[in-house]
């Protein structure tokens, strides 16, 4: 549990009070990372703008597909937990096929949940960079463009992994507490967090 104090719901005003709403709304409760987070409020809601537009570049389904490989790399429960309950919630992917996303999955396997290769090809990129991005070349951008992927595209595929590692190491290193989603099933649960 981190140490940070955070502001509660009743003394929220503000930009706090907002984000709290929007989780509220959004997920019913506010997550102890929006808590951390709000402590430095103008941060939290740059980080949220640029997410935003890195979204309406790539689309929802590549950057959920994205950001679960990028939480795998860096090892995020966090990320993986509220970012496949997003998926689930938004209709992206049925359970089973989150199963077979979040989990180490063959190509095979990933193609069986839907995935198409330039998918594939784009969570391996994400998870590179989350993993290794120091040994990252040209080589890696032009597998992407082999499978159709824009020069525009390869920066935002490269723009969501890298702002995933912001976020997520920023709640490991304040040891903010991990939500588990409530909506969650166990088996979904355990595939998110199974590896890390």
């Amino acid at each position: 549990m981190s140490i940070i104090t955070t502001i509660p719901d009743s003394e929220a005003t503000g930009l706090v009070a907002e984000q709290y709403e929007s989780d509220r709304r959004a997920l019913g409760y506010v997550p102890s990372h929006t808590r951390v987070m709000s402590v430095n409020p103008e941060a939290a809601a740059a980080w949220e703008g640029l997410v935003r537009a890195i979204v309406a570049s790539l689309g929802l389904r590549r950057y959920e597909l994205i950001t679960l490989a990028a939480a795998r790399g860096t090892r995020s429960r966090h990320c993986r937990l509220a970012h496949g309950n997003r998926a689930l919630a938004l209709g992206l992917f049925d359970e089973t096929d989150l199963v077979r996303i979040a989990s180490e999955s063959s190509a095979d396997e990933l193609s069986e949940a839907g995935l198409s290769d330039a998918e594939i090809a784009m969570m391996a990129f994400a998870e590179k960079v989350s993993t290794d991005a120091a040994s990252m070349t040209d080589a890696d951008s032009l597998a992407l463009r082999a499978h159709g992927f824009t020069d525009r595209e390869i920066v935002d595929i490269a723009l969501a992994a890298a702002v995933r590692n912001y976020y997520g190491k920023a709640l490991q290193a304040l040891a903010v507490e991990v939500d588990v989603p409530p909506t969650l099933s166990e088996p979904v649960r355990e595939a998110l967090v199974r590896g890390l």
